[in-house]
């Protein structure tokens, strides 16, 4: 694991976007698993400079979406799926043979997360995979367990889940999550990670011990052979 260290939010996502945009031009057609969230939006941001210079250069490009809130309607503005059409699939002009992922209006998640799994395979490897930490250390929706589940999945939230901002304020919180499983995530070819944000100094030392625990899920990316671990303090 590569971990760098950032003065500030958007020193970290500038070079988060940096790295993502030269593997962009290497390969055009590549694979971005995308979070959501607070951490990436600076780096998604900075994308979107890029494709105003540079439009071409994303004609190309595909997007996964890493996970989803159960139980809320598509439109709705604290869903994975209003997040990125608004931060990537939109401004970066992802049409809809190029983006792949969760349904927020399904009303069969088991068989989503079968489609999902399906798309995944037919569009795999994941060249990117861009991801977050929660204050528990979960990974899309991964959430602390005593056996993590290796793909796409129906997740039961931890209750600090259902204190993420995205959906802090709802009246009626998500019931479930949809997420790419562990194994998912370890199988892509490059991840960069993302820390910031309040509330996450634990799950940060847990992180940076090296140790691997179910108990914190994202101790599970020092068995991937390619992470950049970008932290702001």
């Amino acid at each position: 694991m590569n971990i760098q260290y950032f003065k500030d939010y958007e020193a970290m996502s500038l070079q988060a976007a940096q790295t993502v945009y030269a593997s962009i031009q290497a390969r055009p057609n590549l694979l971005l698993c995308a979070a959501t969230g607070n951490s990436p939006t600076g780096l998604y941001r900075q994308l979107q400079q890029y494709h105003i210079k540079r439009a071409e250069d994303f004609k190309s490009l595909r997007v996964i979406k890493l996970d989803e809130w159960g139980g809320l309607y598509a439109e709705h503005p604290a869903t994975c799926e209003y997040y990125l059409q608004k931060h990537i699939v939109q401004p970066l002009g992802i049409d809809n043979g190029r983006y792949f992922g969760f349904d927020a209006n399904t009303q069969h998640p088991e068989e989503e997360c079968k489609r999902v799994q399906a798309a995944l395979a037919a569009q795999s490897p994941i060249d990117i995979c861009i991801l977050g930490m929660g204050v528990n250390a979960h990974l899309g929706l991964n959430e602390p367990a005593e056996h993590l589940v290796a793909h796409c999945h129906i997740a039961t939230l931890a209750p600090s889940t259902l204190d993420h901002t995205m959906v802090a304020g709802l009246e009626t919180k998500p019931s479930y999550g949809l997420t790419l499983g562990i194994q998912d995530i370890l199988s892509a070819k490059h991840i960069i990670l993302l820390v910031s944000g309040p509330g996450k100094q634990k799950a940060t030392q847990e992180l940076l011990s090296g140790k691997i625990t179910n108990d914190y899920p994202a101790t599970h990316l020092w068995a991937h052979q390619h992470v950049d671990c970008m932290i702001v303090g």
